[in-house]
């Protein structure tokens, strides 16, 4: 007797041919079970529209970077071939879409994005409609195609496609009073997982703009972080000077920006010429 095939098996290993070479090497790192855990984590904005750029930074060694679709010069057409760069390594990639629209979000998912970061929240309300449209059913209401890279490529069954809803990361920015004031009801919404406060929209808006060691401006960063501590949640920021790094760490911010890719290669740049001109 000839023997058969293994077809499930033969489909199981063409599928894993498969992400590995689109840069899906199994498994995903799980950094919403870091969160919490209460680990602190190191990222990087990409901004630049770069996939070289995004792979340099992941095999950097950031513990994850925001691939910006809102200020950033890549847009959604540029987006797979950030998550192919990143998916290759580690780091786990984030999406911070234009806006926060069901199809804006969900598309990012679909294309295997780990999680997402929602520009422009002020209310909690607004918070719980976006953070529904990070998951299947019953959980949100994003819609299921099960041949996405967010869905494994179709390697995840109909039963097991809810364990994929408890990897995604939910960041919500806090950019305004508005934003700070509902911190508390924000961080108590079940997968918000981090609330991140973004500087130069905050102290602006705040009337303040740029002076971040204003007492009122650090006592909104408290009140952001309090709100996260109540709830087992994490807070973030995006620093402009690393050497502000304790400071920040100290007010109780574990989900650090450490800055983007095109600040580091302006940086860089002055460095040395600094250096050659001296």
């Amino acid at each position: 007797m000839v023997p058969q095939p293994d077809i499930a098996l033969h489909r199981r290993n063409g599928l894993a041919r498969a992400r590995h070479h689109w840069g899906m090497s199994a498994p995903r790192p799980n950094l919403r079970a870091r969160l919490r855990a209460g680990e602190t984590t190191y990222g990087v904005f990409l901004n630049l529209g770069s996939p070289l750029a995004a792979e340099l930074c992941a095999r950097g060694g950031c513990d994850w970077l925001i691939i910006d679709l809102e200020h950033g010069a890549a847009n959604e057409s540029d987006l797979l071939e950030h998550l192919y760069a990143v998916g290759a390594t580690d780091t786990a990639a984030i999406v911070r879409p234009a806006s926060g629209e069901r199809l804006r979000i969900g598309r990012a998912l679909d294309y295997g994005a780990d999680g997402i970061m929602v520009p422009r929240i002020d209310t909690a309300d607004q918070a719980r409609e976006a953070i529904s449209f990070l998951r299947w059913p019953p959980d949100g209401t994003r819609g299921l195609a099960l041949l996405t890279r967010g869905a494994e490529l179709g390697e995840v069954a109909h039963g097991s496609i809810s364990a994929l809803n408890q990897r995604v990361i939910g960041v919500i920015q806090v950019e305004s009073p508005d934003a700070v004031a509902n911190a508390n009801e924000v961080a108590a919404i079940d997968g918000v997982d981090v609330l991140f406060v973004g500087p130069t929209d905050l102290s602006h808006s705040m009337g303040m703009p740029g002076r971040f060691d204003d007492p009122d401006f650090v006592e909104a960063l408290r009140t952001v972080v309090a709100a996260t501590e109540a709830h087992g949640k994490t807070a973030g920021i995006l620093l402009r000077d690393a050497s502000t790094l304790d400071t920040y760490r100290d007010l109780g911010f574990r989900f650090i920006g450490l800055g983007s890719d095109g600040a580091f290669v302006v940086d860089g740049l002055r460095d040395v010429l600094g250096v050659a001109r001296a």
